[in-house]
């Protein structure tokens, strides 16, 4: 089987409609381009990002269906709110963002990873320009576990996450719906649907409501300030 796929160096840059994205493999829609902070921003403006792997181009997708969470509706379970209350971890916002995107590539296999060092270098370049953002999970003064994305108006757009002991991620998770609600967020996007994203509590909407749900909610830009997290109100 035989298919077009656009060349984003031909098209000057410029992303085709995401209905032009493949059924199958689910969601590709381009390759080529860059990964300069104008191009990466223009593609989540457009619900589309990155994903491939060191042998490959850039690929550049929009899946027909996009795994979200409102901030609001994450409910952790008892025994997670046991877990924290009996716990000494820290956590933190935008804090060791660096370290965050490096470990969440490091903690995965080689097989299973697509953050590359070009994608761990472009993320760590829009942390600097005040678009990508971490959550840190701490005991002491030692990093375990976190999750890092990008923010896009009222919606953060999830990229990575990992634990090096129990519940980190879900704690970095629990923190980033709080804090993000808080401060007037409204959709976290987790882009594909997996096992441990729907223990979480996070559902599936088509592509289309999720763009609509983008631009609705893109033009009220939120400040994420570095800081220590807190559970209260």
């Amino acid at each position: 089987m035989t298919f077009y796929l656009p060349c984003l160096d031909d098209l000057h840059g410029q992303f085709p409609p995401v209905t032009q994205a493949l059924d199958e493999p689910n969601g590709l829609l381009a390759f080529g381009g860059n990964l300069q902070p104008k191009t990466v921003l223009k593609a989540y403006q457009h619900g589309i990002f990155p994903w491939y792997s060191d042998d490959d181009p850039i690929l550049w997708w929009s899946p027909n269906q996009r795994a979200v969470i409102q901030p609001s509706a994450f409910k952790p379970s008892k025994s997670l709110r046991k877990y924290m209350r009996k716990s000494n971890l820290t956590v933190t916002l935008n804090q060791a963002t660096p370290s965050i995107i490096k470990l969440c590539a490091s903690t995965r296999s080689i097989d299973e990873t697509w953050i590359t060092q070009e994608m761990q270098e472009a993320y760590i370049e829009l942390a600097d320009l005040g678009h990508c953002h971490s959550i840190e999970v701490w005991d002491g003064k030692t990093i375990v576990g976190g999750l890092y994305g990008l923010s896009i108006g009222q919606v953060f757009c999830g990229e990575s996450m990992f634990s090096l002991t129990s519940n980190a991620s879900k704690i970095a998770f629990w923190h980033l719906c709080h804090y993000f609600n808080k401060v007037g967020g409204k959709l976290i996007d987790c882009q594909m649907m997996n096992n441990h994203l729907l223990s979480l509590g996070v559902t599936q909407i088509s592509r289309e409501r999720f763009i609509s749900q983008l631009k609705h909610n893109e033009h009220q830009k939120i400040k994420l300030h570095s800081q220590i997290l807190s559970l209260e109100d």
